[in-house]
C-alpha cells in the first residue's frame, strides 16, 4: 500500500484502518457510542466555522454599503454559503434515511441510556452496505431502491465544481478595487477541502469509493463519516467566504492616519462677531505618500505625513485670503484627482493663542503638550489655569505647558494678562482602543514556525501621537484541531500561561486558533477594555 504525502489523507486512510481494526475486533457497545461522541465533536467545529461566516458576511455587507462597487463580492459570498448550505440539508436528508433503514431512534427517555436517541440497530454493517454500495432490496429480492453512494459521492464533486466556478467567474468579473491574482486563486482551490479521493479506494483495490467508505461498516460508523463531509464543506465555504473579504479595499486607498480639523470662515473674529467652523475628520492614506503634491496660490508645499507646512510673514493687518489646490494620485490605478479650496484669515493684535501641540483632544493617562501666546504680550506676564475633567497643568517650558486629565468631557485651558481673558475648550477622551496581535498580524493565516514562536499577544496603539503603552490583561484561546474537539485555555496577562503554550506548541496546518475575550489597559483606565478577537488558520 502507498503512503500518501498529503497529511489530510493520511489522517483519512488512518481512520478507515482504525475502524476496519474495531470491527474486526467486534466491538463493543462503549466503542460503538464513541462513533456518536465523534459525530458531535464535529457538529461543534462546523457550528464555530459557520458563526465566524456569518460575521464575515455581516461585516462585508455593511462594507457594501459604503462601497457598492464591492457588491458582487459580498452577492458571491452569499452563494457560496447557499451552496454549502443545500449540500449539508442534502446531507441530513441522508441521516434521516440511514436513520429510517435503521429501523428509527430508541427514544430519549429509553430505559437504557446507552442507547437513547441512538438508531435501533446501530451495530448494524449490512443496512449501510445495502445503502449506500448495493441498494435496498425488497422482499422479492427485487432493488427497491439504488444505492446513494454513487450520488452522495457526484453531490460532493458537483458542489466542489459550483464553488470553484463561483471563484473563477468573479476573478473574470475584475471587479474595480479587487486584485485577484491566479496563484491566490490556485492556492485558495487546493484549500478547498471538500473533495473526493479516487487514489486511495482503487489502492485498497476496492470495487468503487462508496465500497471503501461505507462498505461492511456499522450505521453507528456512518453517523461521523457523513458530519466530516458537512464539515469539509463548511470549512470551503469559510475559505472562499474570506478570500472574498480580503479582496475588498484590496488596491483602493485605505486612509489610515487621522487627525481633527476645524476649518473656519476666518481665522480671527472681534469680539461679538459670530465665529463659524467647518469641524471634521482629516484623514490620510500611508499607501497615497508619495502621489500627494500641494501648492498655495500656485507655489509648491513641502510636504510630511500627508501635511503641507504653509507659513508667511505678515505685514499688515486685515482680512487675507489664499487658494489651496491639493493632487492625489492613487497609487494602484494612476489616477489624478485634485482638490481645491480657498481659505480666508484676519490679521489682527493682541490675541490670545492657545494650540495643543500634538491634536486637538486631550488624552487621559498621559501628558497632553500645549503652547500659549499672546500678540504684543510677555509669556512672563501671561497666567494660565485648566479647569475641568480632573485636568493639571505643569508648565515644561517657556510658553509651554503639559494638561493632565482623569475623567472624559471637556477641559477649559485659561489664559489672562496684558488685560486680556481668554479660554479654550478642550474634549477629553479615552486613550483608542489598542490593537490585539501576534507579530505584525491580527488574524488570517500564519505560517506553522511563526504561529510557535510567538510567546503571547502584544496591544499596539496604532497612529497614535503620544507616549503610550497599554497591556493585556488576558485573552481566551480555543484551538480546534481538524475533526477534534475545541480546547479552550482562560489565560490570564499578555504571554502564554502553561496550558496556552501547550496547545500551540501543537500547532499544525489546517488548524485553527481562536482568541477571544481579550481584554487590554491602557493608561488611565480604572479596569480593562474587552479589544478585537483574533482567528489564525495554520498554514
Amino acid at each position: 500500500m502507498s503512503i500518501p504525502k498529503e497529511p489530510r489523507q493520511l489522517m483519512i486512510n488512518l481512520m478507515y484502518l482504525v475502524l476496519t481494526a474495531l470491527l474486526a475486533l467486534n466491538v463493543s457497545a462503549e466503542v460503538m457510542n464513541a462513533f456518536f461522541t465523534l459525530d458531535k465533536s464535529i457538529d461543534t467545529s462546523s457550528d464555530i466555522v459557520e458563526t465566524t461566516n456569518t460575521k464575515v458576511l455581516a461585516s462585508m455587507e455593511e462594507t457594501v454599503a459604503e462601497k457598492p462597487n464591492y457588491k458582487p463580492l459580498h452577492d458571491a459570498a452569499k452563494q457560496a454559503q447557499e451552496i454549502v448550505g443545500n449540500f449539508n440539508t442534502y446531507i441530513d436528508g441522508i441521516r434521516e434515511d440511514l436513520v429510517e433503514e435503521a429501523g428509527g431512534l430508541f427514544p430519549d427517555d429509553f430505559k437504557d441510556p446507552k442507547k437513547a436517541g441512538k438508531p435501533k440497530r446501530f451495530k448494524d454493517k449490512e443496512i449501510p452496505t445495502a445503502y449506500f454500495v448495493d441498494g435496498v432490496k425488497g422482499t422479492a429480492g427485487k432493488l427497491k431502491s439504488e444505492p446513494v453512494g454513487p450520488e452522495l459521492k457526484k453531490q460532493i464533486d458537483d458542489t466542489r465544481t459550483a464553488l470553484v466556478d463561483l471563484v473563477r467567474n468573479v476573478q473574470a468579473m475584475n471587479i474595480e478595487g479587487t486584485n485577484i491574482k491566479e496563484s491566490d486563486v490556485e492556492n485558495l482551490l487546493q484549500n478547498l477541502s471538500l473533495k473526493t479521493d479516487d487514489q486511495t479506494w482503487r489502492d485498497y483495490k476496492k470495487p468503487s469509493w462508496e465500497d471503501f467508505v461505507f462498505g461492511h461498516m456499522p450505521v453507528a460508523a456512518c453517523y461521523p463519516v457523513l458530519r466530516k463531509f458537512q464539515n469539509d464543506a463548511t470549512n470551503s465555504e469559510a475559505t472562499i467566504i474570506n478570500f472574498f473579504s480580503s479582496q475588498i479595499g484590496a488596491t483602493t486607498i485605505e486612509f489610515d492616519k487621522f487627525e481633527p480639523v476645524a476649518s473656519a470662515e476666518k481665522g480671527y473674529v472681534i469680539k461679538g462677531e459670530e465665529y463659524t467652523a467647518e469641524v471634521f475628520l482629516s484623514a490620510f492614506s500611508s499607501q497615497a505618500a508619495e502621489g500627494i503634491s500641494m501648492s498655495v496660490n500656485g507655489s509648491p508645499l513641502s510636504i510630511e505625513e500627508g501635511k503641507g507646512q504653509y507659513s508667511v510673514r505678515t505685514s499688515s493687518i486685515g482680512e487675507k485670503e489664499y487658494k489651496v489646490d491639493i493632487n492625489v494620485e492613487n497609487p494602484f490605478t494612476g489616477k489624478v484627482d485634485t482638490y481645491s479650496k480657498t481659505f480666508k484669515y484676519e490679521v489682527g493684535e493682541r490675541s490670545v493663542t492657545v494650540s495643543a501641540e500634538k491634536m486637538n483632544v486631550f488624552y487621559i493617562g498621559v501628558k497632553n503638550p500645549i503652547a500659549v501666546s499672546a500678540a504684543g504680550i510677555s509669556s512672563n506676564d501671561l497666567s494660565v489655569s485648566v479647569s475641568g475633567a480632573g485636568g493639571k497643568l505643569s508648565k515644561t517650558g517657556k510658553s509651554k505647558w503639559d494638561v493632565e486629565v482623569t475623567n472624559p468631557g471637556e477641559c477649559r485651558v485659561n489664559v489672562s494678562g496684558g488685560g486680556l481673558r481668554d479660554s479654550k475648550i478642550f474634549r477629553v477622551k479615552r486613550i483608542p482602543d489598542p490593537v490585539a496581535r501576534l507579530s505584525k498580524s491580527s488574524g488570517g493565516q500564519m505560517g506553522n514556525g511563526e504561529f510557535k514562536a510567538q510567546g503571547g499577544v502584544g496591544a499596539f496603539l496604532d497612529n497614535f501621537d503620544f507616549d503610550a503603552n497599554c497591556v493585556i490583561q488576558g485573552f481566551n484561546l480555543v484551538y480546534v484541531a481538524k475533526r477534534q474537539d475545541p480546547v479552550e485555555s482562560v489565560n490570564p496577562g499578555a504571554r502564554y500561561n502553561e496550558k496556552s503554550r501547550r496547545l500551540v506548541s501543537r500547532a499544525k496546518p489546517g488548524d485553527i486558533y481562536y482568541f477571544d475575550n481579550v481584554k487590554a489597559r491602557c493608561p488611565g483606565d480604572k479596569a480593562g477594555r474587552p479589544i478585537n478577537s483574533m482567528v489564525f488558520k495554520i498554514k
